[in-house]
């Protein structure tokens, strides 16, 4: 607990005791001479008056008081004195000791240092000295006490029982520490100022974040002169000194809570909450709000950018076409996809990809222009928003140089890769009134870009919105077709270079459209690839396929194409052991066909259901050989069987040396590693001499057989269990 504060009677009491003490000494001193005007007006009161009426006076007083003479006895105390010590009348009457007194404090629990007789003796013995002092005692009172010297030697001693006014006042402490400690601790910082635009109090965060220096802000600093410390510490907006200063003088007197958001030259940002208190002043809050903004900034951007290529996105795309639409101006869009990204990714990992995405962001930032709006659409698909132009031959330029910009080589973490681009272009605001329209018929330049053979850029055309409804009609036909039972297989035969028998059939499939007739497959297939189709239809062609040649001789195989996005659909393998299953067809008289393709997805993975299939005497084919990339590398890690010639390269024995050193090349290869090779597309005799002189296994063209339908292939080349012959060709 802390010290108790001695204070002075009031000050009448004080006039009272000092005329009582003079009335009480000029009567036992008569021989005195020099008086007071006061003195000289007690002196004139009747003294048995005079002493009743100081008696009553003190008997009523709320102090205790006590008179002893020179000897230490006592010789006058009021009541209160009494009450405040639980005395009886006989324990303290007129001739009571002092020192008896003293020693009933002692025994009450008084608070003494030292021994208690060196405490009694020290108020018992020599001469009254004037003393002021505070008690305490065990039970928590606290009794403060002065001793007055009387001129004979004798003393008056007046007691206050202060116990509950300290209690209050440590109380107030407590609270006022409470206080300092709670708006000392907020994460704001707080300050409060009076109708005369002076501080009463703030915190030390206040202090702390406008870098104020401490010892020239305490109470009763005048505002102006904390805005010029604020305006020297850089804590204040881009205002002059004279802008601030009224600005804030503003708030302050306002009769209005105001909130602010305030950007400060050193780089925070504050938030200030004014509000006016009813006796004119006011107290206000400061937050750094600094990494809020921030955070918010940041959040606001993600909202409205790629994470990958800080590029705008689909969101803010839309925002700035329909800004750009309401500019009535003519401005174009490009919508850009790469050629060869799937590749890169596939081949080289995703991190590899992420990087080729934004070099390719950086690329297109070079290009366009700041009125311009680069956008990522997502995967490898980009949007350039060019606005303004003045017509065609703007849009046409940019174009040109973004198919010839992504056409050169990126560097990927020590590779080198091509991804190329395709653009498709619509101009506003002729080829669409809203942002989805124009968007949408970009789309479909892009769509004519790439089926035209990629990198290169195409203008939207009113016919090709025909042609996406065509489309659209042709992918419904599509789906029915597989459920209405629509698809057939032809089969092509598979024919031996050393005597011409057939050795096995290609199973190729045809749509038979109700209304369209016999659909080709370079007509749907790569439609069906893109919406997913094609993994049911592969699944069917395998069945099919088994179903069909089991009933053939045992010696012929059957050859079915597997696409790469079968291979990247789980349960390939379940799916032929299924087919064989229900077929009963040998495992080793089926040879599945696969493109370099299916070994750019998941590499491990799709080797990993190869050799599954191989261990169950399935064999398999390298298709289109050469036309790729990786060739050699794919044919070192996985045993292929066979490799098939493209018809490419068939195609030009006859005539082009280069061609024939490929087959030749090929042929050489193959039976190098222990493989057999065919050559498709042959369609004249003269191909087929060529084919047969370097070293081809195996042929097959349109000088044999078209592929047809299963029935048809059972009448013209199985009507008997001998191998065709170049007769049965011919009469086919």
């Amino acid at each position: 607990m802390r010290s108790p504060q001695f204070q002075e009677p009031a000050s009448d009491l004080g006039k009272l005791l000092s005329s009582f003490t003079t009335a009480c000494s000029n009567q036992r001193r008569p021989g005195a001479t020099r008086m007071t005007e006061s003195d000289q007006e007690v002196a004139s009161i009747d003294p048995l008056v005079l002493g009743e009426l100081l008696k009553c006076a003190a008997n009523n007083l709320w102090l205790g008081i006590i008179l002893f003479g020179s000897d230490r006895r006592v010789i006058f105390c009021n009541p209160r004195y009494r009450e405040m010590y639980a005395l009886s009348p006989e324990q303290v009457h007129p001739g009571t000791p002092i020192k008896n007194l003293i020693e009933h404090r002692l025994k009450l629990g008084l608070n003494i240092r030292g021994e208690a007789r060196d405490y009694v003796r020290a108020r018992t013995e020599g001469s009254v000295a004037s003393e002021k002092t505070v008690q305490q005692f065990v039970d928590g009172r606290i009794i403060a006490y002065t001793i007055h010297p009387l001129p004979d030697g004798g003393g008056m001693a007046t007691h206050e029982d202060i116990t509950e006014r300290e209690e209050l006042s440590a109380r107030l402490q407590e609270r006022n520490l409470q206080f300092d400690t709670a708006i000392n601790n907020m994460s704001h910082g707080l300050c409060f100022f009076d109708a005369d635009h002076r501080l009463l109090v703030c915190n030390t965060h206040y202090v702390d974040m406008y870098g104020l220096p401490p010892e020239h802000v305490r109470p009763g600093t005048p505002l102006a002169e904390i805005l010029d410390l604020r305006f020297e510490a850089g804590s204040v907006p881009a205002m002059t000194r004279e802008e601030y200063a009224r600005w804030r003088t503003d708030v302050a007197t306002s009769a209005e809570a105001t909130d602010s958001i305030v950007e400060m030259r050193n780089g925070r940002t504050f938030k200030i909450r004014h509000r006016p208190m009813p006796d004119l002043g006011w107290v206000a809050t400061h937050e750094d709000i600094t990494e809020q903004r921030k955070a918010e900034l940041r959040i606001a951007h993600m909202a409205h950018h790629d994470a990958l290529t800080d590029l705008a996105n689909r969101v803010l795309l839309g925002q700035r076409l329909k800004q750009a639409f309401e500019q009535d101006g003519m401005f174009a869009v490009h919508h850009i996809d790469l050629d060869k990204f799937k590749a890169v990714n596939d081949t080289l990992g995703h991190q590899a990809g992420d990087i080729l995405l934004q070099d390719v962001a950086r690329r297109l930032r070079q290009l366009a222009r700041s009125s311009d709006t680069i956008a990522r659409m997502g995967g490898d698909e980009f949007v350039i928003l060019q606005t303004p132009i003045s017509g065609q031959r703007e849009a046409d330029a940019l174009a040109r140089d973004v198919v010839k910009t992504l056409s050169a080589p990126f560097g990927l973490d020590g590779h080198q890769a091509i991804a190329g681009a395709s653009i498709g272009i619509a101009i506003a605001p002729g080829d669409g009134a809203t942002p989805e329209q124009l968007l949408h018929n970009a789309d479909l330049a892009l769509y004519r870009a790439k089926s035209d053979g990629r990198g290169m850029h195409c203008f939207f055309e009113p016919a090709m919105g025909e042609e996406s409804q065509s489309r659209h009609a042709l992918e419904q036909d599509l789906r029915n077709g597989l459920a209405a039972g629509e698809f057939e297989l032809h089969y092509q035969p598979i024919v031996k270079t050393d005597g011409r028998a057939i050795s096995g059939f290609e199973a190729l499939i045809r749509w038979r459209h109700p209304r369209r007739g016999l659909v080709a497959p370079n007509s749907f297939i790569p439609l069906a690839e893109e919406i997913g189709l094609i993994v049911p239809i592969g699944e069917w062609v395998i069945r099919q396929a088994c179903a069909t040649a089991s009933r053939w001789p045992d010696h012929l195989h059957i050859a079915v194409n597997i696409s790469a996005m079968q291979f990247r659909q789980p349960g390939l393998t379940e799916v032929i052991v299924g087919a064989l299953a229900a077929s009963g067809l040998d495992p080793r008289r089926l040879e599945i066909e696969i493109t370099e393709s299916v070994l750019l997805q998941d590499r491990n993975g799709t080797l990993a259901t190869l050799h599954q299939l191989r261990a169950l005497g399935i064999k398999v084919a390298m298709d289109d050989f050469g036309t790729g990339y990786s060739s050699l590398t794919y044919l070192q890690c996985f045993p292929f069987d066979k490799i098939k010639i493209d018809r490419s390269f068939v195609s030009g024995v006859e005539n082009d040396a280069g061609s024939l050193s490929i087959v030749r090349a090929v042929a050489a290869l193959a039976r190098g590693m222990g493989m057999t090779t065919t050559a498709e597309g042959v369609e004249t005799e003269e191909q087929r001499d060529r084919i047969a002189a370097e070293g081809c296994t195996e042929m097959q063209g349109y000088l044999f057989s078209p592929p047809l339908p299963a029935v048809e292939i059972e009448r013209r080349f199985l009507s008997a269990e001998t191998p065709a012959t170049a007769a049965r060709f011919a009469a086919a």
